[in-house]
């Protein structure tokens, strides 16, 4: 799936799409996918009439797609395209085997054998009925899938441009069919993130003129999502992208978390929606909840080909502070091929073996960051930023913040409660000390004592690279918002978005964007 994209756009933090496979994975999806492109190469007689069902078959194969069971996907589609060739629909969910191997592993070789066939595909949809609206919705449906995988490997300005074209089609298939309720599946996804570019990407935007506002955007999404069921067409893109959406831009982390937690989610012997739950509960700090959902995961068939599950147990176990994290950190870095959160993952490792007092081994650690990934997202920036300065950081200090960030808040507390700002020497430490006794009371729903703290932590690092006085803005906004005090809300999002943060900068700064946005500035 998409979540790649996604998160990258709206909250880089979470590494959810990560979904990588081993070579054994990776080769067997590589060559089913060649089989369907060949299939869809070998088109019908010139005088074929072409046409758009999603039948039985193709709901059979994006059904298996969107449990990332590749096997069983690949096979339904090929059957499908042998067939039926005429049917449009099997080109475009064939196009998911591709998309998806190619975000999950984010192999460049694998792009090479493979990236010819999103104008092999494009060029079989331009035989469909323009008068149709599935033509442009096919067509754009493709370009933003590629615009993901674009954004996956770095070639930004190709995932502009390739972007652009997905939101061009949308617009005019909604000019021409307004009430063709399957627009609104990816025309709410653009228009959400379009109204929140983070500054790393506020480019495509002002290149190509794209405008968007988060609201109508999710409001698209939920739409759909209540009229239709889950036999409909697409009808599990909606639900993804509406739950991350909801969760990170429209700040209703409550209400997506007892969403994800009911029937109407998938999660059920689904590996692919039981990691999306794994992935709202580590970031709504739900720790013990994540290593419940990722242990009835290992027991589903495909749980060892997907590297990603390692890194997400091995955080989970960070946040507890449980050293069983490292071997999952090392099982993530010896058969994950990509380059995304590889610095995070050895940043983990290193502050592990420093908090066990294993200097060496947490240095041996930290120069593996500076020679290894990329620097594509926030988490990875920051452990670059980390290796590069190489100030190790307060113990105390780093063991609150993965207490809170894991949700145990009393623990957090108890660490903290007998300590002192004028006990931290550098101004960093002060801020952060500041910071982690705020979050802790804004958790413990002490609002009043949390704001004290986040003005505080404000006033000692406005002016810092750290992230700190940026976090305790947002905070302090999320607050205001919630109690009504509107002028106040847009003051702290506005400051935050001013600060000349480095660390989690896309990732603060866009939900800080996203609540002006919801404010209606």
């Amino acid at each position: 799936m998409f979540v790649d994209f996604i998160l990258l756009i709206i909250r880089e933090k979470c590494g959810c799409l990560l979904f990588q496979g081993n070579h054994i994975f990776a080769g067997m999806v590589q060559r089913c996918t060649l089989i369907i492109a060949l299939l869809i190469l070998l088109c019908p007689p010139v005088n074929a009439a072409y046409y758009y069902d999603y039948n039985e078959q193709c709901h059979k194969a994006y059904s298996h797609y969107m449990a990332l069971q590749f096997r069983e996907g690949n096979a339904a589609i090929i059957e499908e395209i042998r067939n039926n060739p005429e049917n449009l629909m099997a080109t475009y969910i064939a196009d998911y085997a591709d998309c998806m191997l190619l975000l999950f592993n984010g192999d460049r070789k694998d792009y090479e054998k493979l990236h010819f066939h999103l104008n092999s595909r494009l060029g079989k949809l331009d035989k469909g009925d323009p008068s149709s609206p599935w033509y442009r919705l096919c067509k754009a449906g493709i370009y933003m899938h590629w615009a993901f995988i674009y954004i996956r490997l770095g070639e930004n300005f190709k995932a502009a441009a390739t972007f652009r074209k997905s939101y061009i089609l949308l617009k005019e298939n909604k000019k021409r069919f307004p009430d063709f309720e399957y627009n609104d599946i990816f025309f709410g996804l653009e228009e959400a993130v379009v109204g929140t570019v983070p500054d790393d990407y506020k480019w495509i935007a002002s290149i190509f003129g794209l405008k968007g506002n988060v609201k109508k955007g999710v409001s698209k999404l939920s739409h759909f999502i209540n009229t239709h069921n889950q036999q409909s067409p697409l009808y599990y893109d909606a639900v993804i992208y509406h739950t991350y959406l909801s969760f990170y831009l429209m700040s209703e982390q409550e209400s997506v978390w007892q969403y994800v937690n009911s029937t109407k989610f998938p999660a059920e012997n689904n590996l692919l929606f039981s990691f999306i739950k794994t992935n709202i509960a580590l970031n709504y700090r739900k720790t013990d909840a994540a290593i419940q959902v990722l242990n009835k995961m290992q027991q589903m068939q495909g749980y060892s080909s997907i590297p990603a599950f390692e890194y997400e147990m091995g955080s989970a176990l960070y946040y507890k502070l449980d050293d069983n994290a490292m071997q999952h950190f090392e099982k993530f870095q010896n058969s994950y091929k990509g380059e995304i959160f590889v610095k995070d993952a050895y940043s983990k490792m290193a502050n592990i073996a420093y908090l066990n007092g294993n200097r060496k081994l947490a240095q041996y650690y930290l120069d593996k960051i500076k020679t290894n990934g990329s620097t594509d997202v926030d988490a990875d920036r920051k452990a670059a930023r980390f290796a590069e300065n190489n100030v190790w950081p307060s113990p105390v200090l780093l063991q609150a913040s993965l207490l809170i960030d894991g949700g145990y808040y009393k623990e957090a507390l108890q660490l903290l409660s007998s300590r002192k700002e004028s006990e931290f020497g550098s101004v960093a430490d002060k801020a952060e000390y500041n910071l982690r006794m705020g979050r802790i009371y804004d958790e413990l729903a002490n609002d009043d004592k949390a704001l004290q703290y986040y003005n505080r932590t404000i006033a000692i690092g406005n002016n810092a690279k750290e992230y700190f006085a940026a976090r305790a803005a947002l905070q302090s906004a999320f607050i205001y918002e919630k109690r009504g005090d509107r002028v106040q809300a847009v003051a702290f999002y506005q400051k935050c978005i001013d600060m000349p943060v480095q660390d989690y900068k896309n990732a603060i700064k866009q939900q800080a964007k996203a609540g002006m946005n919801r404010l209606g500035f």
